[in-house]
């Protein structure tokens, strides 16, 4: 059994089934087993085979399910890249990957069109159409262009209906989700049909999931933590899911009212923004059995006052790309520990370890390792990294932490240096590298420091070559061109000299200490 096939099954079960519902229209599960069987055999017929790698920019409309679900469906691979990635991050992770097939958005179109000369290995581009004048901007493409692109809706209407999944082997890549690396290079962490089949069910069963569970998925659905709390988890039991294009406070409050949302998922700054929402008041999350919380800690006065205001329990959890992702949770059986990220999840095992792999007594403090059918088969194309962060069977996380005598784990301290703006991960030297090319630079250093809406945002210490100019606005847009904006530096302050130790390391808590909050 795997995801696909769960789907399938379901669509002859329940036929009639809202598998999910988007911009007033709801989708069966027999209609959305179509729509994948379909796209799958089309995509057949634009010479994908199994194994072959397909990558998605695609946000969180009914384009992204049916292509995941399709992909899957005949044993390729799916490669979900966020869309609003700079196009210099877009172009790193399609040469990595060895992307045979992209399918995109619309917006992306000027994207693609210089894809079509720059990716000659990439054999075609699928446009999914979600703007109206689509159809008139294909048209104006040049003909060398078209040669490789196609509308998703020309494509799918040449697909068969009713075609059963490839059988797949549990070992066999179902997803390569990139994540940004200490080194400035994303690395490809590979998931099996193994890897995310276990993660769903196990997720859903101790969450509780059925198919009478509506869940708002206004998580942007390429990233791990929505693919399988919002995606994979709710369409395993045959429950609906409720698509939100993007986040917004009143989105969310009219969606869980009008569809009776039963489940919510989102990350520290979506609860801020929604607590501080003018017009919120308790019946609001009336329907709401369950809200989870992830990506990020969330401030334990933030979690009391939400649930004061809203009357509903946040559970927090944790998980990593490499984990598909959830490894411990906040159980619902039993009092919920705030600050804690709770306990192992079925069939999951979390330990503490000092620098020797040895586990550490209870209450102290080492590194946090995972073990369970949910482990990554390892990084794609990097066997040394995958060496180094999976030793024994055991996934190396890199977070600090400390477990509790009642078997609950509490995160200390993240990955080091590791920045999270509103729930997305940014690593300094990924934005150091982009500073580092600017003409005018020295030395570059990169922190967080506390952001009251995101959490934390990014500031840049900056150092100039001798008689250089450039001033702090011309540098952050600089920065606009080559990363996305969430990793865009809010301030950069210009400094004579950057703090380091005797070996030239740059100090960075000399640097965070410094911060004015």
């Amino acid at each position: 059994m795997n995801l696909v096939s769960k789907v399938y099954e379901t669509s002859k079960l329940q036929p009639e089934k809202s598998a999910y519902h988007f911009m007033g229209k709801d989708t069966s599960y027999a209609e959305f087993d179509q729509s994948v069987s379909m796209f799958a055999t089309a995509l057949q017929g634009l010479g994908v085979e199994r194994g072959d790698h397909v990558a998605f920019l695609l946000g969180n409309t009914p384009h992204f399910l049916i292509s995941l679900y399709a992909t899957m469906r005949i044993g390729a691979t799916a490669i979900p890249i966020n869309p609003i990635y700079s196009s210099d991050e877009i172009s790193y992770i399609l040469h990595n990957s060895d992307a045979k097939v992209v399918i995109a958005v619309d917006p992306l179109l000027p994207l693609v069109e210089k894809a079509v000369q720059g990716f000659p290995a990439i054999e075609q581009f699928i446009i999914c159409e979600v703007s109206e004048d689509v159809g008139q901007r294909f048209v104006a493409l040049p003909d060398t262009v078209k040669s490789k692109v196609k509308l998703f809706s020309s494509v799918i209407a040449t697909g068969r209906p009713n075609i059963q999944p490839v059988a797949v082997e549990e070992n066999e890549t179902a997803i390569i989700l990139y994540t940004s690396g200490t080194t400035g290079q994303p690395k490809g962490a590979m998931l099996t049909h193994g890897n995310l089949f276990s993660n769903a069910r196990d997720v859903a069963d101790y969450l509780g999931f059925s198919e009478d569970d509506r869940v708002v998925a206004t998580l942007p659905v390429f990233h791990v933590f929505a693919l399988t709390v919002v995606v994979n988890a709710p369409l395993l039991k045959g429950a609906t899911i409720l698509l939100v294009p993007r986040f917004s406070p009143g989105d969310v409050f009219e969606t869980i009212k009008t569809k009776q949302a039963t489940v919510f998922a989102g990350v520290p700054t979506m609860y801020n923004f929604l607590y501080q929402y003018p017009a919120a008041v308790k019946e609001d999350f009336a329907t709401v059995r369950l809200a989870i919380s992830g990506g990020a800690s969330l401030p334990v006065a933030l979690l009391h006052n939400f649930e004061n205001k809203f009357d509903v329990r946040v559970s927090e959890g944790y998980g990593l790309s490499e984990a598909s992702p959830v490894t411990c949770f906040n159980p619902l059986d039993r009092d919920r520990v705030p600050g804690s990220i709770g306990t192992n999840i079925v069939n999951v095992e979390n330990k503490v370890v000092n620098e020797l792999g040895e586990e550490v007594t209870v209450g102290e403090v080492g590194e946090l390792i995972v073990k369970g059918p949910n482990v990554m088969k390892g990084y794609y194309k990097m066997p040394e990294e995958t060496a180094a962060t999976i030793r024994d069977g055991w996934l190396y996380t890199g977070d600090l932490a400390r477990q509790d005598e009642g078997g609950y784990f509490y995160i200390v301290d993240r990955k080091k240096d590791l920045i999270i703006v509103g729930g997305f991960n940014v690593y300094p030297r990924e934005v150091e590298e982009v500073l580092f090319a600017h003409p005018a630079i020295s030395e570059a250093a990169v922190i967080g420091v506390p952001d009251p809406d995101f959490g934390e945002e990014v500031q840049a210490f900056v150092v100039l070559k001798e008689d250089a100019q450039v001033t702090e606005e011309q540098l952050k847009q600089f920065c606009t061109q080559k990363l996305a904006k969430y990793k865009v530096p809010a301030v950069i302050e210009f400094l004579d000299e950057l703090p380091k130790n005797t070996t030239g390391k740059i100090l960075r808590r000399s640097l965070k200490n410094q911060v004015k909050i």
